[in-house]
């Protein structure tokens, strides 16, 4: 008896908790299962299956399950734990982090670009940025990694690594007006190239063809961007863990008015030819020389065009900046992909604005769930007109013509925006002479 009694007196001190403590964990496991397996399940039926560029391939063999790689990654809904393995749940939202590999203990995680089905070009550079053409570098997006933290610390370790290479060629005079280099970009990588270059005390200028920012720039309003510090040249460290692209591009002004870092906007390269121990690099306005030139010039390359009469009316853009610009207007927003769905979501917030959606596709098959979800959202209240299997066929300074379903329909028009892609440049790269590998689901 007296035994007995030890034994339920041990249990209930010791056992009965530790069983509830287990209870709680598998109910909470199972719960977390669960909606892992609802957002894969959404993601393959709405056709979103190929990651955009770096992400994550788990080994089932070496995975243990301990989902640390779930709680590591920064954003929500890309790895979840199904059938005691990590899995890639939601691969359109992952951006490349990395820290999901970082955090594995068993290493069951690398990190690959493209997939078996989708392949992804990556230039060939070296651990210092360079390309196979000497004096040419690639940072950042255009190198595969989109991250802004990655791409600021790119760019300052390409600027570090040219610095390096002219105190190799500096006892060879330049030709009169030869800089040490060009930095074609003004997003996160060409702006710490840039601030590197002027800590550095090299002669540079910097190239940009739409706006300060970049990528950053078009991100839509109170987008919540950066994740971790880091380092600019001049600066130091960047103490924001968090913030939105508002306070990180207002940050970043306040850096180049103070630091006097000059840029040469509406500056679109056409053309970089070698000329013998420098490099001619030609704009649609001007012609420089260099000894170096840096590429940070994002993936996104030039934004893609309708090819339709009209298109050069300045009420076409290509990117939505800020919705404000456009209340009490008539707006026709174009395309079928994310940034398409969040600006016609965006601009019906606007008073009085009336926004239309022309999508040549039968469907929203290449967007998130939760964007389609507002599209949907603000269709049903009448908020917003979807022209499904439709096609911008002429545009007027103030109608625009539409193919749908066979007919032909002019809706009244003040401004047109854009959002159907870019051109890679892919082939501006290839007629430079540099490399590009085509990686399907390989480093």
């Amino acid at each position: 008896m007296a035994l007995s009694a030890a034994l339920t007196s041990t249990w209930l001190i010791y056992g009965a908790p530790a069983a509830a403590f287990v209870g709680f964990y598998l109910k909470r496991r199972r719960q977390a299962e669960r909606q892992a397996r609802i957002i894969r399940d959404e993601a393959i039926e709405a056709g979103l299956t190929e990651p955009a560029s770096l992400h994550p391939v788990i080994d089932p063999a070496k995975c243990i399950g301990c989902a640390t790689c779930v709680k590591a990654c920064p954003e929500q809904s890309v790895l979840g734990v199904i059938h005691g393995k990590a899995a890639l749940i939601g691969p359109t939202h992952c951006i490349g982090h990395g820290a999901c590999a970082a955090a594995c203990p068993v290493g069951a995680i690398d990190l690959v670009f493209g997939t078996e089905r989708r392949g992804v070009d990556i230039p060939q550079v070296s651990p210092t940025f360079e390309t196979n053409v000497p004096g040419i570098f690639i940072a950042g997006e255009l190198g595969g990694m989109g991250l802004i933290r990655n791409a600021i610390t790119q760019g300052r370790q390409a600027m570090e690594a040219i610095a390096a290479r002219m105190k190799l060629v500096k006892a060879e005079p330049a030709p009169p007006g030869v800089l040490d280099v060009v930095v074609i970009g003004a997003g996160p990588a060409g702006f710490a190239a840039s601030l590197a270059a002027k800590e550095k005390g090299l002669s540079f200028v910097t190239l940009e063809q739409e706006t300060f920012g970049g990528t950053v720039a078009h991100y839509p309003r109170g987008k919540i961007v950066m994740t971790a510090p880091v380092v600019l040249p001049i600066v130091g460290k960047m103490q924001f863990s968090e913030t939105t692209k508002e306070e990180l591009l207002e940050f970043w002004q306040g850096i180049r008015r103070r630091t006097n870092l000059q840029v040469h906007y509406s500056e679109r390269v056409t053309s970089i030819g070698h000329r013998g121990g420098y490099f001619e690099i030609t704009t649609e306005k001007n012609s420089y020389k260099a000894r170096n030139v840096l590429l940070a010039i994002g993936r996104r390359g030039t934004p893609r065009k309708l090819e339709v009469a009209g298109e050069t009316l300045p009420k076409v853009v290509y990117r939505l900046i800020d919705p404000e610009q456009y209340k009490g207007q008539d707006v026709l927003v174009v395309g079928g992909g994310d940034s398409a769905l969040e600006a016609a979501a965006s601009l019906v917030e606007m008073p009085g604005t009336l926004v239309s959606l022309s999508y040549r596709g039968d469907a929203f098959g290449r967007a998130k769930q939760k964007n389609r979800e507002r599209v949907r959202a603000a269709q049903a209240a009448g908020r917003l007109r979807v022209y499904l299997k439709s096609a911008v066929v002429a545009i007027d300074q103030d109608a625009v013509t539409l193919e749908h379903d066979e007919e032909r329909k002019v809706l009244r028009n003040d401004a047109i925006i854009v959002c159907a892609g870019g051109i890679l440049p892919t082939g501006f790269l290839k007629e430079i002479g540099v490399a590009v590998d085509t990686k399907y689901g390989t480093r």
